[in-house]
């Protein structure tokens, strides 16, 4: 209130010039905070009115207690409303984006000098859904941890059953539960495959095996490590004896219909 009122006894009333004064004012405070640690948050998620694309956002701030805030709260689903409506692909783009008469950034920075901590648009990313199905979010924990999926279908009307929605729900909660590394084998990151064969390879140093050996033992334990970190091939977390594979197809059966899990997102506050 009074930096408002000394802009615009600055001003000498001229409403336009002391926007413009606390707008460069809050500019500045925020750059000044901008390097203190943000380290707390939420995780947010939102889709659109079709059901068929989605975005999920984490924005960081420097203490629970604002994370908690339902201030705060509303200002990242702003955020999150912002970018689902817009076409940004990355943070430069999203922050140069407008937000109402402004951009993105600006508003993010006029939450700073409200706040009076550090806030950053730390990462988004957006599901798309082409063809039948729906894209669907969980968010767990408060905001600690979010999941964004993309789930197909042959036919229209299988997406509005409450079979495929549950399917879709116990899918969002299986993957928040188990942070799988990706979709199947394929999407792996090959270094993190080579370093897995690096540990079993350590752990038999000195059993004298052949090399041909150790290599076929090694592939034995990569297939277990696969079923660990693929979504397709991990157990589902309501029947560990089912893989998510098998959940599928047996739910499309049921539909009569073809179930597909297409892409996913799972975030993980600070991770």
């Amino acid at each position: 209130m009074m930096e408002c009122k000394n802009a615009l006894k600055e001003t000498e009333g001229d409403i336009e010039a002391a926007i413009k004064i606390l707008r460069e004012r809050s500019g500045a405070k925020a750059d000044k905070k901008a390097s203190r640690e943000a380290n707390e948050g939420i995780v947010a998620a939102k889709i659109s009115e079709s059901g068929k694309s989605g975005i999920l956002v984490e924005v960081n701030c420097e203490t629970d207690f604002v994370a908690k805030n339902d201030n705060f709260q509303a200002f990242v689903g702003e955020i999150a409303d912002s970018l689902l409506a817009g076409d940004a692909s990355d943070l430069e783009s999203a922050l140069s984006s407008s937000k109402g008469d402004d951009t993105l950034e600006n508003f993010v920075k006029g939450k700073v000098l409200e706040m009076g901590e550090n806030i950053k648009l730390r990462r988004f990313e957006r599901l798309t859904l082409e063809g039948e199905g729906a894209v669907a979010s969980y968010i767990h924990l408060g905001g600690k941890v979010g999941v964004l999926i993309e789930v197909g279908s042959e036919k229209a009307e299988t997406a509005s059953s409450d079979s495929f929605k549950n399917l879709v729900k116990d899918l969002t909660l299986h993957i928040a539960a188990t942070s799988p590394a990706g979709l199947k084998r394929e999407d792996i990151s090959a270094d993190l495959v080579e370093s897995e064969k690096e540990i079993f390879r350590k752990q038999m140093e000195g059993q004298g095996k052949p090399a041909e050996i150790l290599e076929k033992i090694i592939e034995g334990k990569l297939g277990k490590f696969y079923s660990e970190r693929c979504l397709l091939e991990q157990g589902f977390v309501k029947d560990p004896d089912t893989t998510v594979k098998a959940l599928l197809e047996t739910n499309g059966k049921e539909l009569s219909d073809t179930i597909t899990v297409n892409n996913f997102l799972r975030f993980g506050l600070g991770e």
